[in-house]
């Protein structure tokens, strides 16, 4: 079966469905996937760059953006890498006001168990993430 990696622009005319050509083109790719005649690869850079654009470009609300691509990533026919981290960094970007990628580290250190390096305190409001601390020792 033939797997695509998908492309954020692809997948930013499927949830926008703002372009006559290229978002029925991409509605029928993921049709295509959801029928089983594909596969559909998300990576953690498609999913970032899309909340970005999302976000900055469309002023979409960041519920908004969650619901969406929680659906999308759950969708027959897309395979999500790290799957079960991308939800779990989603929640955390739905109910804080920090940023994607650091709801997502937040969300791999709390799967892993492994610490945050970062001078950014706001990781310690997460009760199940550890940060390092400068001067101390892990």
């Amino acid at each position: 079966m033939t797997r695509y990696l998908l492309d954020t622009n692809v997948l930013l005319r499927f949830l926008r469905d703002d372009h006559v050509r290229l978002s029925p083109a991409a509605r029928a790719l993921f049709s295509d996937a959801s029928d089983g005649k594909c596969v559909l690869v998300l990576t953690e850079v498609t999913v970032a760059e899309a909340v970005w654009v999302l976000e900055s470009h469309y002023k979409t609300h960041r519920v908004e953006i969650v619901e969406a691509l929680q659906k999308l990533i759950i969708c027959a026919g897309v395979r999500c890498i790290r799957q079960e981290e991308m939800l779990d960094a989603l929640r955390r970007f739905a109910s804080t006001k920090f940023d994607f990628l650091d709801c997502y580290l937040a969300a791999l250190a709390a799967a892993s168990g492994d610490y945050v390096a970062t001078f950014d305190k706001d990781f310690d409001r997460f009760d199940d993430v550890k940060r390092w601390q400068f001067g101390r020792q892990a």
